[in-house]
């Protein structure tokens, strides 16, 4: 019983992509579109000072003090908040495009505005969906604090639609994986890869990956802990990540067991099908399967937790 489609694409543009207020697409932007373009700013501002940002843990959210517009280049807004320390801190805001991806250049240019004249304790970058390069530019600046906060999908549907759903979870911070890579015969609990004859070697050495669970960052402290694999739905591997899209070649799901029962028992039993154990098992797992190191040298790795956010990190192996 086929219960997903046969394959998945997703991919991140690498080609320039033209301001969203530009309807027409003639390279210029007139008043009616920069009107257009300043409701879309507005409407998440407005959303952002009611929720806070938050990670998957209640009672650590980030609540504002004060947030106000702020007419800057690459900088939307500007406030203030309390730390769990009680002290007054300084956070700038960037937001990403209403429709496309927030890159690495867009973190630079952001938090280069942020460190001038006083200077901000946080920069906050808002966007729908993130380049994965980001993870390693957000890095880079010290003292600042960069956070790529996920914009929720639902904030797209309009103020209409959005008072029905409430204004939990709509800007969310969500970690980095903790991922070790090892070769195979590091690895007792993991066999070479089938369709090998007995006896022969691979044609490129084997590597397996363990995801270990997700850095949590807490913005009411700005401390990184680690967390455990049980905020962890789901994750992906691209094993031959080319830098452009990322192709799901091996998928993987876990989380806690809740009232004695693991997340898809009642899946299992849904399929009122006959259940391959060993399968099923190779598919709720942290360990990978086995599978060649890539041509490209790169392999990419996506995190999806129970909330929907997702984190993609690429390595080089």
């Amino acid at each position: 019983m086929r219960v997903c489609g046969p394959f998945s694409v997703e991919s991140l543009s690498p080609h320039r992509v033209l301001s969203t207020a530009d309807e027409n697409q003639d390279g210029t932007v007139s008043e009616q579109e920069g009107r257009k373009q300043q409701d879309f700013a507005t409407m998440i501002l407005d959303n952002l000072r009611k929720a806070g940002v938050q990670n998957t843990r209640k009672g650590e959210r980030l609540t504002f003090n004060r947030l106000d517009p702020y007419a800057g280049a690459w900088l939307h807004a500007a406030g203030e908040y309390t730390d769990a320390a009680g002290k007054t801190r300084r956070v700038a805001v960037s937001i990403g495009p209403e429709h496309g991806t927030v890159g690495p250049q867009q973190v630079k240019e952001a938090a280069k505005e942020a460190v001038q004249g006083v200077g901000y304790d946080m920069l906050a970058i808002c966007g729908f969906a993130f380049d994965p390069h980001v993870a390693e530019e957000v890095k880079r600046y010290g003292k600042l604090t960069v956070l790529p906060t996920k914009m929720n999908p639902d904030l797209a549907m309009g103020d209409e639609l959005l008072k029905k759903t409430g204004a939990g979870n709509l800007f969310m911070v969500f970690g980095e994986p903790d991922v070790e890579i090892r070769p195979v015969g590091a690895d007792p609990r993991v066999r070479p890869e089938e369709g090998q004859p007995q006896g022969a070697a691979p044609t490129r050495e084997q590597i397996v990956v363990e995801i270990k669970g997700v850095d949590v960052y807490d913005p009411t402290t700005g401390q990184i802990r680690n967390s455990s694999t049980d905020d962890i739905a789901c994750w992906f591997i691209d094993t031959d990540y080319n830098g452009e899209s990322f192709f799901v070649r091996h998928a993987y799901f876990t989380g806690a067991a809740q009232d004695g029962e693991g997340p898809y028992d009642k899946l299992k039993r849904a399929l009122r099908a006959e259940i391959d154990e060993a399968a099923w098992s190779s598919l709720y797992t942290t360990v990978s399967r086995p599978f060649a190191k890539p041509e490209t040298g790169k392999i990419a790795v996506k995190v999806i937790n129970h909330y929907g956010d997702e984190v993609l990190k690429v390595f080089e192996v």
